[in-house]
């Protein structure tokens, strides 16, 4: 009798002897794609990861187990003697035929003339590409922290790709997505959760963000590395800026608990009492056997509370009052500020001056005077001198700005004969002539 699902299984499988142009409408590999360049390039590898990872599950974790085992081995040429006390808890067929496929896949290379094995280059990189298998412990952000290091490193030693920018961006896109919606969903505890996986993503990107500021400033003369360059700032700005929109959420989340009368016990405490519960319907056995039975303490005072209530007298509801009568308005007067005097006395003294036919004037007399608050009002009055926007107005400030004088005041500075005002900037006034007033 033959096993049908043997059968199956043979349809299923891939043919052997397909082309990668059989896999495509036209019958034509992407040659103009990059990324098929690049995988067509490294063929031997594949070949070598396929030939590695190709079996049952226990066959293929025992050759990966030999194998990283073997390359973290010190020695560079590795006899057979070493390899059987190294794996000595391995059956010898078992080691045989680990070896065996570690030599047909070219990660391996026997040298009959010194009975040693060696290492090939092809098994340096390979290791390189398990190395995650490699490392203790899961964690939730090793593929952010993979990439930043791959990023890091190859900035480091000159060998960075656009390829890998263009990775770590995509990973820095998703996360962006994944907070995006735990924020939207209003959940507290899965906002706190994605809290928690955003801080420590903050952590990562802020230990390697000077090697992306590095990355982003010396992207000069690849235009496809510079572009990418800056849209993994851009991706990084995104992520950093939702720290805001997590402690909205959470602040959100924390005006909708309840607590639960003066206990102290909150909805979220309950809530998280619920989801500890392994079957939440066994909480609800024989309930519905068991009528509810009202327990009052102290009836009689109660009942004399009650009575008391009804008997004691309630104010009476507000009667509509009629609206006042109208009141006269009281006499007023309309007060209209008026300027300080300190603008008609300086526009007296100009006057004066011009009318004397003076042409330039030191700024002192016209500033000094009386007290240190009326000179310094007197010296935030000369900018408005010659000002084109206020000589058009009505009043003493339209005059004050068409007075023909100009002060220019000088970074020399020094002592001034004055009551009020001992040291004061140099400076003087200077009469425009009439053409330039008109």
């Amino acid at each position: 009798m033959t096993n049908p699902e043997a059968g199956v299984a043979e349809e299923l499988q891939e043919p052997q002897e397909a082309r990668f142009e059989d896999y495509f409408r036209e019958g034509e590999a992407p040659a103009d794609a990059l990324l098929w360049w690049q995988l067509e390039r490294n063929e031997p590898l594949l070949a070598a990861l396929r030939a590695l990872t190709h079996g049952p599950q226990a066959l293929v974790r025992l050759r990966v187990w030999v194998f990283l085992e073997l390359m973290a081995l010190p020695e560079s040429r590795i006899p057979r003697d070493a390899l059987n006390r190294q794996f000595r808890t391995l059956k010898d067929e078992a080691l045989e035929l680990v070896l065996k496929r570690l030599r047909d896949a070219e990660l391996l290379v026997w040298d009959p003339s010194t009975q040693h094995y060696g290492v090939t280059p092809l098994a340096q990189q390979l290791v390189g590409l398990l190395a995650p298998l490699s490392q203790g412990g899961t964690q939730e952000d090793a593929d952010l922290a993979g990439l930043l290091a791959h990023v890091a490193g190859a900035h480091q030693l000159g060998t960075l790709e656009p390829a890998q920018l263009n990775h770590l961006k995509a990973q820095l896109l998703r996360l962006y997505d994944e907070f995006a919606d735990a924020i939207a969903s209003g959940s507290e505890f899965r906002l706190r959760r994605a809290r928690e996986r955003f801080e420590r993503a903050l952590k990562l990107v802020d230990k390697a963000s000077e090697v992306l500021t590095a990355i982003i400033r010396e992207a000069q003369g690849d235009a496809r590395l510079e572009r990418l360059a800056r849209e993994l700032g851009l991706a990084q700005a995104r992520l950093l800026a939702m720290a805001s929109q997590f402690n909205r959420a959470l602040q959100q989340a924390d005006r909708q608990r309840v607590t639960l009368g003066s206990t102290g016990v909150t909805t979220t405490d309950v809530r998280r009492w619920l989801q500890k519960q392994h079957f939440l319907e066994n909480l609800s056995l024989g309930v519905l056997s068991r009528p509810v039975h009202p327990v009052l303490v102290g009836q009689h005072e109660l009942l004399d509370m009650a009575e008391a209530e009804f008997e004691r007298d309630r104010p009476r509801a507000h009667e509509p009052e009629p609206l006042p009568e109208g009141l006269a308005a009281p006499p007023g007067e309309l007060a209209v500020m008026s300027l300080p005097p300190e603008m008609g006395v300086m526009q007296a003294l100009l006057n004066r001056w011009a009318e004397a036919g003076e042409l330039v004037q030191d700024l002192a007399p016209a500033v000094l005077g009386d007290s240190y608050a009326k000179a310094s009002y007197r010296a935030q009055l000369l900018p408005l001198l010659g000002d084109e926007q206020a000589r058009h107005l009505q009043g003493a400030t339209g005059d004050m700005a068409r007075q023909p004088w100009r002060s220019e005041w000088s970074a020399e500075q020094g002592p001034v004969d004055d009551e009020y005002i001992q040291w004061m900037s140099r400076g003087v006034l200077r009469r425009e002539p009439e053409d330039k007033q008109a």
